[in-house]
């Protein structure tokens, strides 16, 4: 399994055009293959948001990111204060 944490910075106060923004991309990202679950993440103090998103392959979090990045950054283009950043990663699964 792989995740993907994009972050973007908007300034404080900004929570509800940073759920604006990500309330885009839910849809998209449950029809796309190998999408296993999001979490949308927020600090309304630093203006800093973004989102985990978990994929079954790393095939499947890159093509969708082929797709999607571009959107984000088109939507956050203007208002937010530098561009978005996303870091994929292999997810690790500890056994008790």
């Amino acid at each position: 399994m792989y995740a993907r944490l994009v972050l973007f910075t908007l300034g404080s106060g900004m929570r509800l055009t940073a759920e604006k923004v990500m309330g885009r991309f839910p849809a998209g990202m449950r029809a796309a293959k190998g999408f296993k679950g999001v979490t949308f993440l927020g600090d309304d103090t630093t203006g800093q948001y973004g989102a985990l998103v978990l994929w079954e392959s790393k095939g499947d979090a890159e093509a969708h990111f082929q797709v999607a990045f571009p959107q984000l950054q088109s939507a956050l283009e203007g208002i937010a204060k530098a561009p978005p950043t996303a870091t994929l990663f292999e997810v690790v699964e500890l056994k008790a």
